[in-house]
C-alpha cells in the first residue's frame, strides 16, 4: 500500500506530459483505433500463468514524461524472463543501491537482449548478483535471465522493461511494443494487471 501512496504523490504532482509523437502514436495504438499487426509479439517477461501490475505505462507522468517503457511491479527476487530471443549485449549486476533521488540512476542493475532485427530489449531494476545470464549467451524466448530487484533510480521493487530500435538517423529510437497475454494481443496500459499465457 505504501508504494500506491508515493506513486499517487509523485504522479499527480507531475503535470506536464511528453510533446513527443511517439506519445500520440502509443495512445491510438492501446485503443485500437490504429493497428500494427507487424510489428512483433513479445511475451510478457515474468512467469508463465502469473500476472502483475503495470504501475507505469509510456510516457506516463511519475519517471517515464520521455520514455516508451514499461514498469511492472514486482517483489524482489521475482523471476525475469526474456521476451523475445536474441543475445546479451550488457549485464550490470554489481550494485546493491537505491532509491527516488536521480543520484541513484548509474546504479541500476539491468541486462539488454540484442534481438534478430536490430532491436534491443533492456531489463532495469534487477537484484544485485541477479543476472544469469552473461554478455555473449544466446537466450531464448521464454529464458529466465535475472531476479527482479530496487537497484538504480527507483521508489519501490518493479521491473523497467525497453525497447529500442536504430532509426534512419542512425540513433536509438524507443518503440512500443506488443505482448501476448491471456487476453490476446495488447499494447499494455497503466493500472492494469496482466497475465501470461499458460
Amino acid at each position: 500500500m505504501k508504494f500506491i501512496l508515493i506513486f499517487f504523490l509523485v504522479y499527480f504532482s507531475a503535470c506536464s506530459v511528453s510533446n513527443n509523437p511517439l506519445r500520440k502514436e502509443i495512445k491510438l495504438l492501446q485503443k485500437g483505433i490504429i493497428k500494427d499487426d507487424t510489428s512483433y509479439v513479445y511475451a510478457l517477461p515474468f512467469e508463465s500463468d502469473k500476472a502483475h501490475f503495470l504501475v507505469q505505462g509510456y510516457f506516463g507522468n511519475f519517471s517515464h514524461k520521455e520514455r516508451a517503457a514499461l514498469d511492472f511491479k514486482m517483489k524482489k527476487g521475482t523471476k525475469i524472463l526474456a521476451s523475445r530471443e536474441g543475445i546479451v549485449t550488457r549485464v550490470k549486476e554489481d550494485s546493491d543501491k537505491g532509491g527516488w533521488n536521480r543520484k541513484f540512476r548509474q546504479f541500476g542493475n539491468n541486462i539488454v537482449i540484442q534481438h534478430g532485427d536490430n532491436t534491443r530489449s533492456g531489463y532495469w531494476h534487477i537484484q544485485k548478483d541477479g543476472a544469469l545470464v552473461n554478455v555473449g549467451d544466446t537466450v531464448k524466448k521464454g529464458q529466465v535471465i535475472a531476479f527482479s530487484g530496487n537497484t538504480g533510480y527507483t521508489a519501490f521493487p518493479h521491473l523497467h522493461f525497453i525497447t529500442w530500435k536504430f532509426d534512419n538517423k542512425g540513433q536509438w529510437q524507443m518503440i512500443p511494443t506488443r505482448f501476448e497475454t491471456s487476453k490476446g494481443i495488447k499494447y499494455l496500459r497503466s493500472w492494469k494487471k496482466y497475465r501470461t499465457v499458460r
